[in-house]
């Protein structure tokens, strides 16, 4: 038997089929409505989850591999990783062109937010509109009925529509970066690995014949060679980008900063300064280009934030106050909060413990239990009371 694996879009060159002992791991989970002759495309990148996640579906679903060309600078080694596995897999696989639109989304976005004083999330921007917007727009235009991912996130259908849930995984878990996600890409996606633990992800794989995955986590932001952000913002810098003084809260000069695209809110390592005790980044004067610091790690504390852009998964805005878990970055710990809805698209959040480094530019997701209820965009953090000085 022989597949043709679809080099590009516009060509193939043949593979040959592969056997596969493929034994799924125990509690398999909900693939939601997904009906047998529904035919499903794999977004692959040649690692482990998306791996797993294709041995789960080829052996009940007819299936075809797809593959993003976006900004990576490891392209070519990252697709012949996909296509050396969609090879052993035996599925055929396309690569999907979008490196013009994800400049113009995701990267446009990621340094006019740095050089605007903000700290981008730009998972949650590709999220919604690269990888579940044109990405899943090309696989169904290809005649997939559906997409899946190797995301440890959960979806879930009642009467009230799709409902994003946290992965069972907490130290996988990624319905943070997928909350921006509307109820058309809800029902449009398959997250097979979210009732799964990542232990038994790697152990499935093993068992058929992937031996190689442990110890190769994917890097945080793929457009970035080995994660160096500030190299990345330099060469993309606006003219007349320029260093300046860092001061202290008082307005004491200690020192001079390099650009303040270089910094985000409680940074310590990396500030060009030495004052015999650790120093954090406080907040940034974009209008006269300085840096405010402290030695009080307390000073970073915030009693809650103020949000823009704000949806809700359920529908509109809640008439009411609303208690809510709210997880202000990836990695995060969520916090207790109530949120109360401003406007159209407006919300304050009010922490029942203060929280530190709110970070302008960063989402903030809101959880009931292990369901995402809404998010939106850190505005500014509103300030903590006075815990006295050190």
């Amino acid at each position: 038997m022989v597949f043709c694996f679809i080099k590009k879009v516009t060509g193939h060159v043949c593979m040959k089929h592969h056997d596969f002992k493929t034994k799924l791991p125990p509690q398999q989970g909900d693939i939601g409505t997904v009906q047998p002759e529904m035919k499903i495309g794999i977004a692959m990148s040649g690692g482990v989850d998306s791996t797993a996640c294709a041995l789960m579906l080829k052996e009940k679903y007819p299936v075809k591999g797809f593959f993003m060309h976006l900004a990576q600078p490891d392209f070519e080694k990252q697709r012949e990783r996909v296509e050396s596995v969609a090879e052993k897999l035996s599925i055929e696989l396309s690569v999907i062109d979008l490196r013009d639109q994800f400049e113009k989304a995701v990267l446009n976005y990621f340094t006019g937010s740095y050089f605007h004083g903000l700290t981008p999330n730009p998972c949650v921007i590709c999220n919604r509109e690269i990888k579940f917007g044109l990405f899943l727009d090309a696989i169904l235009g290809a005649g997939m009925d559906r997409m899946a991912t190797g995301h440890y996130a959960q979806v879930l259908e009642d009467e009230k529509g799709f409902h994003l849930k946290t992965g069972i995984d907490p130290k996988k878990d990624q319905s943070y970066f997928l909350s921006r996600l509307d109820q058309k890409q809800l029902g449009s996606i398959v997250f097979p690995l979210g009732s799964k633990e990542k232990e038994d992800i790697f152990d499935f794989v093993e068992e058929n014949g992937f031996t190689h995955f442990r110890g190769q986590e994917s890097q945080d932001v793929c457009f970035l060679e080995k994660n160096q952000i500030g190299s990345f913002l330099d060469r993309r810098k606006p003219d007349g980008s320029t260093g300046g003084k860092i001061v202290s809260t008082d307005g004491k000069v200690m020192g001079d900063h390099t650009g303040l695209f270089h910094y985000t809110i409680g940074q310590r390592k990396g500030l060009g300064v030495s004052l015999g005790v650790p120093a954090y980044v406080t907040g940034m004067d974009m209008q006269r280009n300085l840096l405010h610091v402290d030695t009080d790690p307390d000073v970073l504390l915030a009693a809650g934030l103020e949000a823009t852009g704000v949806t809700w998964h359920d529908g509109p805005a809640p008439a009411s106050t609303l208690r809510v878990e709210a997880q202000i970055r990836y990695r995060s710990p969520a916090a207790t909060a109530t949120v109360e809805p401003r406007g159209d698209d407006g919300a304050i959040v009010r922490f029942d413990e203060p929280q530190r480094a709110v970070t302008p530019g960063q989402a903030v997701v809101l959880y009931d239990d292990d369901r995402v209820v809404g998010g939106g965009w850190i505005d500014r953090a509103l300030p903590a009371p006075e815990r006295g000085r050190r």
